[in-house]
């Protein structure tokens, strides 16, 4: 069966879809021996051989079991596969021998919380794509209290520096002292430190910055810098389903049992 090639790659584990683009726009990408750089080009693994920077795929595409981790991340680590300043990497926190894990979405260098990490391309498609609006909810901490127009401006939508106008979201008051304030808030977009740019705009920096939810999955129990596997019913929940999805490795009895995350820090209390 003929599948888009950006499909395939990211079945293969080997990168998000979007990534998958390019790296066929970077002329990395080959099937049958010739490059491919046209994005929209099918191929069937069964048939067709498909290679990426030189890698033949099919094997990795008939063997491979999706998998799929929650991670309470830590401060001090970069969302992503590689990094030219060699900082600590997430997937430096999950064992190697759960195969290459990608992160879903943003979650910058000194943000907390939870963060999906997965070989299934679909989902992370699904997630990070603007027109399915998932849900993120963040608890903020601000240095100073912002006023209530302040924040009746960031339920609006504001402009950030660069011109760009935020979506509309929900943001509540959760506590306050006379040098500090908190807040949950409620995006369905993820622009890059989008919250800190926000009470940035509003004069009020971010402190602290911990992600509690994605979609419908939540766990106050998960402690910083540990992970575990996803449930299926998770994962269906995520992407909208009520079945079980197809592929899907992980079991109920493993997914809620956390693991210790090497070089993790521990969780900070509110104050």
């Amino acid at each position: 069966m003929e599948e888009r090639l950006q499909k395939l790659i990211a079945a293969a584990g080997l990168a998000s879809r979007r990534h998958a683009e390019e790296l066929i726009e970077a002329g990395e990408v080959s099937v049958n021996g010739e490059v491919v750089r046209v994005l929209g080009t099918k191929a069937d693994p069964a048939r067709d051989h498909i290679k990426v920077r030189g890698r033949l795929i099919n094997p990795l595409l008939a063997a491979r079991e999706k998998v799929y981790v929650l991670l309470n991340k830590p401060r001090g680590y970069l969302a992503s596969l590689a990094d030219p300043e060699e900082r600590p990497l997430v997937s430096d926190l999950v064992p190697a021998s759960l195969g290459r894990l990608h992160p879903v979405g943003r979650l910058d260098f000194n943000t907390e919380g939870l963060l999906i990490m997965t070989n299934d391309g679909e989902l992370t498609n699904y997630i990070t794509a603007a027109r399915n609006r998932v849900r993120k909810v963040y608890e903020v901490k601000t240095k100073g209290v912002p006023t209530d127009a302040a924040i009746e401006r960031l339920r609006r939508g504001i402009i950030l520096e660069d011109g760009v106008r935020t979506a509309p979201a929900e943001v509540e008051k959760t506590g306050e002292t006379k040098t500090n304030a908190w807040f949950e808030v409620v995006l369905h977009e993820g622009r890059n430190q989008q919250i800190r740019r926000m009470f940035d705009a509003v004069g009020h920096s971010v402190i602290k910055l911990r992600r509690v939810a994605v979609g419908p999955l939540e766990d106050d129990r998960l402690p910083v810098g540990a992970w575990r596997h996803l449930m299926p019913s998770e994962v269906a929940g995520l992407m909208g389903r009520k079945r079980k999805p197809k592929g899907a490795t992980t079991q109920a009895k493993q997914a809620r049992k956390p693991g210790k995350a090497r070089g993790a820090s521990h969780g900070e209390k509110r104050g």
